[in-house]
């Protein structure tokens, strides 16, 4: 497989920021021909470097308020029962198999504080197998985008 470029770095830096920019655009921002922009998208497609184009979904404006990340002590030989019954919990977003002193890291949204807590007492914590679990409501978040040792510095 060949490297990366800084064209390709570009691209995916800008892509990473809004993958809703049309390539027009995106060509150019980072002053490159529009042709040479489709085709970098479509290897870097092909290479299996940008997998799928998606959204950001406005969880708050759709009331789920609540955010938890939940640490889950599991028996093992239970691993694969555990994460179905996970993920047939409404609100259950991600499971994460993790190192460190859970086995299981879930992220679950809810639209109160009260849901949450019947959430991850009356039906995560019910689960067969879960030996324990500790939970962390997140307070705020800040993200960024990957870094992709855009040239030169540039963002």
């Amino acid at each position: 497989m060949s490297r990366l470029d800084d064209i390709d770095t570009l691209i995916l830096s800008e892509l990473a920021k809004d993958s809703s920019i049309s390539v027009p655009k995106l060509s150019s921002k980072i002053n490159v021909n529009t042709s040479v922009v489709y085709s970098r998208i479509h290897r870097l497609q092909s290479r299996g470097l940008i997998r799928r184009f998606t959204i950001e979904v406005n969880n708050a404006a759709l009331g789920y308020t609540v955010k938890v990340l939940a640490g889950i002590k599991m028996d093992t030989k239970k691993r694969n029962h555990i994460i179905q019954e996970l993920f047939n919990i409404e609100g259950v977003f991600e499971v994460a198999e993790v190192t460190g002193r859970f086995d299981i890291l879930v992220t679950a949204y809810a639209k109160s504080l009260d849901s949450m807590h019947r959430m991850v007492s009356e039906k995560i914590g019910r689960i067969d197998g879960i030996l324990s679990s500790e939970s962390f409501i997140e307070m705020k978040s800040r993200q960024k985008s990957m870094p992709f040792m855009v040239p030169g510095g540039a963002t």
